[in-house]
């Protein structure tokens, strides 16, 4: 067998490979919150959308929820604006809210423009777009951190809509108070709400490490499959901390609330959606319900 051969009957076998996820996931929701470096790195991005555009082509119905923290830091210090911090977490107030806004927008019509350019349709909506994200004011520690919003309800309806229609819809998380104030939320927290509000089949988390680890200082600690019972007692013991403990508690209340699986990635490697959703073992974290199937058969 010649080399050329060789490397066609190893793609043949990736393919294979794959062919029970796709029949399983066939015309499930996957939701794929995106955010990290993986936004700022264009041949990353590149491949983000070139995976989710993918998964729509194969059957799959995915939503993307995008960040863009970094972007809005970017022109904050851009328009010499002073940003302020408390307990870690920006301050946004109004100059920042509407700059964040802006921000945002601009970032969902660049991923619609991809995601189209690679002929699928998209819709990028912003949550305040047909009530898609009903929020209340949101507190740190009883501290005041300005426009920051805490969802509280989804209009599920508009995202079956798009589904149904056979649009790719991208998510912008900034939502309306029920006085129609606008706030912006955590990509994190916008992506879980709309998850547990689709029963997703999966909810995936885009971010700058490989998963979760029992030491943070020790990268062969890393866990592959977490059930929610294991996650709960790994936080109690003070194992999770800084930015990982609310992802890990998104993710636990996602899977509470009807999602089925979640996955944390490291955004940083190529294909990584392809990896972790289409191979056998994949590659980040996956967190599971308590007594839920060995992570080999996803």
């Amino acid at each position: 067998m010649d080399k050329n051969m060789k490397q066609y009957l190893d793609k043949a076998e990736v393919l294979i490979e794959a062919l029970p996820y796709i029949q399983k996931f066939n015309r499930k929701v996957i939701v794929v919150k995106y955010g990290g470096s993986a936004m700022v790195d264009e041949n990353l991005k590149k491949r983000v959308i070139e995976d989710v555009t993918l998964l729509k082509l194969v059957g799959f119905k995915p939503i993307i929820v995008h960040g863009g923290g970094k972007e809005v830091s970017r022109w904050v210090s851009k328009v010499g604006m002073e940003p302020k911090f408390i307990n870690g977490l920006r301050v946004t107030d109004e100059p920042t809210m509407e700059l964040a806004e802006m921000v945002l927008g601009k970032v969902n019509k660049e991923l619609v423009q991809m995601v189209e350019s690679l002929g699928v349709r998209a819709i990028g909506l912003s949550g305040k777009d047909g009530g898609l994200l009903n929020v209340t004011k949101k507190y740190s520690n009883g501290e005041d951190i300005g426009y920051v919003g805490e969802v509280q309800k989804v209009n599920a309806d508009i995202l079956w809509d798009l589904l149904d229609k056979d649009f790719l819809p991208i998510v912008c998380p900034i939502g309306l108070d029920d006085s129609f104030h606008t706030y912006n939320i955590n990509a994190d927290d916008a992506a879980c709400a709309i998850a547990r509000a689709m029963n997703a089949e999966k909810l995936a988390f885009l971010t700058d490490i490989e998963g979760v680890y029992k030491d943070p200082n020790d990268p062969s600690t890393l866990i592959s499959e977490l059930q929610i019972s294991e996650a709960k007692e790994f936080i109690e013991k003070g194992y999770i901390g800084g930015g990982m403990l609310p992802k890990l508690n998104n993710c636990i209340d996602a899977i509470e609330n009807g999602v089925s699986r979640v996955h944390i990635l490291d955004g940083r490697i190529p294909h990584c959606l392809l990896l972790e959703i289409f191979t056998n073992k994949g590659i980040g974290t996956a967190i599971l319900k308590d007594g839920d199937e060995m992570y080999s058969n996803k």
